[in-house]
């Protein structure tokens, strides 16, 4: 797979990069405990990688909730 810029991934995540985290190692450990993958990637291919990848992709996105009263 291709390098992933860090402004694309910024872009996905409303410029912040502690959201980029989060939203990237809550997706990572899916992967790791067995959720199907989003992209094509090989068996050899790290769970961190490929959420990267589904992020650049649009098909992971942060979505902001609003907190219940």
């Amino acid at each position: 797979m291709p390098y992933v810029a860090l402004e694309k991934l910024l872009d996905k995540s409303e410029k912040s990069v502690y959201k980029l985290v989060i939203l990237a190692s809550k997706r990572a450990l899916e992967i790791a405990e067995g959720q199907p993958k989003l992209v094509q990637a090989s068996s050899a291919t790290k769970p961190s990688t490929i959420a990267m990848y589904e992020i650049a992709d649009g098909k992971v996105q942060y979505k902001k909730i609003k907190p219940e009263k």
